[in-house]
């Protein structure tokens, strides 16, 4: 009975909500029409005819005063709507708790919590800082073969000019050094990578090619009498390359040609730097791009080789780069690395990825929290029925998988309705935003065949996700196993993603109940006040009929008989020791 009245509550409030959100103008239309079935009894034409003569004797100055007061009146309303749809809570609420209830002696003046909450509130700033920073996508696509192939097809941009410049950023960082100027290729490609033109970017890499031709063969006749290793020492540019691969390319084997020939030159100058790098900190400083080219390139060969069907060849590029590069964890190979070993279905080896990288003190991330969900799952999801789950209860091996997509949900909320197909996936952008929708969609996107390959993987999610929910009322202020959830990822993903795309925002920001009940009750009472002035006589038969039934014998027997069932429902204690205890 209790939880049949909860229920009950919960759907009543649950109507209300959707009542005042959608049906406004419906609502308005009646008390439109209420008013005119009631103009004759209010009398409408001689009050407007007293209003107007009431107007015509007021002076100038307080038609003044209305239109400033109006005015200030209606800007603190946009100000206040605008701040609500941007943080999800009032204003004016706001300033109250934290500046006036000080004042007013609401909090405890004591140093030692003051220390305590500012070291949380820093704390909480800098988990907060972290959580929003933008993430380069493991899994991004190549631009020219797969983005730029989406737009001749449908004449939509995927990317945003806000995810390009961060990539321009990243290339500059990865891709070059303070002692590029020495060299003519590397200058160019410098330039390259600060190009908005895309066309422009891919002419300055073909010049960079042609100037490295151009000086291999006059530099060689002037060393014709040494021997073919100092020959050598004129490599091609390989970022050159990395650019037309990225860029250029229309295919994916166009692609893999183009960085199977930039990693011939990034080996060559891999090797050069290694030897030179303790000599200074300029070589150190080109041994560190180099190793960032040749990390880029060996990862970008593998994700061509996943692309094109030889999984296993890419699961071995992925193994091979992870134990020559153990430290480089900015790539996130690990995340290609899951991503094919579940194409494989070697989920014993994803198992053991996962205990490597499922650490507390690493950076979680939708692949790891949803991949460790998918693993439980598995184990049950085949013989999962919600039904019997009901009967039974759930047993361990469930327990732990509903737990482990509990988990997953929290740390991003966005992810199920992309692999339940409730929202439309789009091509994931080249940044992501960890906990955000940018990283849900860059999750789904390559994941999605992964969940449908496991039977009743989707069915078990379908049927759990949204109880995280419960766990978490305010997931703003309080998390149940990570931080709370940062406030910050709507703005950053509508930079992130086309404007085409409808961000999914959570948690959904919607007029608190408390406003919504309390501007039904208001106009009720006036409805209430305005019929009683006009029918005095008509509204006391009402009220006194309605009094009478609250007040019959059988309401009264019919309420304590539903209030103590649901009391007695809600009581699980035994009687005996009741009894016991009311001896004594």
């Amino acid at each position: 009975m209790a939880e049949a009245a909860a229920g009950f509550l919960e759907q009543l409030k649950s109507c209300i909500v959707w009542s005042w959100t959608y049906l406004w103008t419906v609502w308005f239309f009646v008390v439109l029409f209420l008013v005119y079935i009631l103009r004759v009894p209010l009398k409408i034409n001689d009050n407007l005819s007293t209003v107007s003569m009431f107007l015509n004797t007021l002076t100038p100055k307080f038609y003044v005063a209305l239109g400033t007061s109006s005015l200030i009146a209606g800007l603190i309303l946009i100000f206040e709507w605008w701040y609500f749809r941007k943080y999800g809570t009032s204003f004016i609420e706001q300033v109250s708790v934290s500046h006036l209830r000080p004042l007013l002696g609401g909090v405890d003046n004591n140093s030692s919590n003051n220390s305590n909450s500012s070291n949380g509130d820093s704390d909480s700033n800098r988990q907060s800082v972290s959580e929003c920073k933008v993430w380069r996508n493991p899994l991004n696509l190549f631009r020219g073969a797969e983005y730029n192939r989406y737009t001749w097809v449908t004449g939509r941009e995927p990317l945003t000019y806000y995810d390009m410049n961060l990539s321009a950023q990243d290339h500059q960082t990865f891709f070059t050094c303070d002692s590029d100027h020495l060299r003519p290729a590397d200058a160019i490609m410098q330039k390259a990578w600060r190009e908005r033109n895309p066309q422009a970017r891919i002419s300055a890499a073909h010049e960079a090619l042609e100037i490295n031709e151009i000086r291999s063969r006059v530099e060689v006749p002037l060393i014709a009498s040494s021997t073919i290793w100092e020959i050598k020492l004129l490599p091609k540019c390989a970022t050159a390359y990395i650019l037309l691969a990225e860029e250029e390319a229309t295919t994916i084997a166009e692609a893999e040609k183009l960085f199977k020939q930039a990693l011939k030159a990034g080996d060559g100058c891999y090797r050069r730097s290694q030897q030179l790098q303790h000599h200074g900190s300029q070589y150190e400083a080109q041994h560190r791009r180099d190793t960032n080219v040749l990390v880029y390139i060996k990862r970008r060969l593998a994700m061509c080789a996943r692309r094109l069907g030889r999984t296993r060849e890419a699961v071995k590029m992925m193994r091979d780069l992870m134990k020559e590069f153990p430290l480089l964890s900015m790539f996130n190979i690990h995340e290609n690395l899951l991503e094919a070993l579940l194409e494989l279905q070697a989920y014993a080896d994803v198992q053991a990825v996962l205990a490597k990288y499922d650490d507390i003190s690493l950076p979680k991330s939708a692949t790891i929290c949803y991949t460790a969900a998918l693993l439980k799952a598995r184990a049950v999801s085949d013989k999962f029925s919600p039904e019997a789950a009901s009967r039974r209860g759930l047993s361990t091996a469930e327990m732990n998988a509903v737990e482990a997509i509990h988990r997953a949900v929290e740390f991003n909320p966005h992810v199920p309705k992309y692999l339940l197909e409730m929202k439309s996936l789009i091509l994931p952008p080249e940044h992501i935003l960890k906990r955000g929708d940018s990283e849900a969609i860059a999750y789904a996107f390559f994941h999605l065949a992964h969940w449908k390959r496991v039977e009743g993987a989707l069915n078990l999610l379908h049927c759990t996700w949204e109880g995280t929910f419960r766990m978490i009322p305010y997931p703003l202020e309080k998390g149940h196993l990570f931080y709370p959830y940062p406030i910050c990822t709507e703005t950053a993903d509508r930079e992130l993603l086309p404007s085409f795309h409808e961000v999914s925002v959570y948690p959904k920001k919607e007029l608190p109940f408390f406003i919504l009940f309390t501007a039904g009750l208001c106009s009720f009472t006036a409805m209430l006040a305005l019929l009683t002035h006009q029918f005095p006589e008509l509204m006391g038969v009402f009220a006194k009929a309605m009094i009478d039934i609250f007040c019959s014998t059988e309401f009264r027997d019919w309420n304590c008989k539903s209030i103590f069932m649901s009391v007695e429902d809600g009581l699980e204690i035994p009687l005996a020791p009741l009894s016991r205890h009311f001896q004594n």
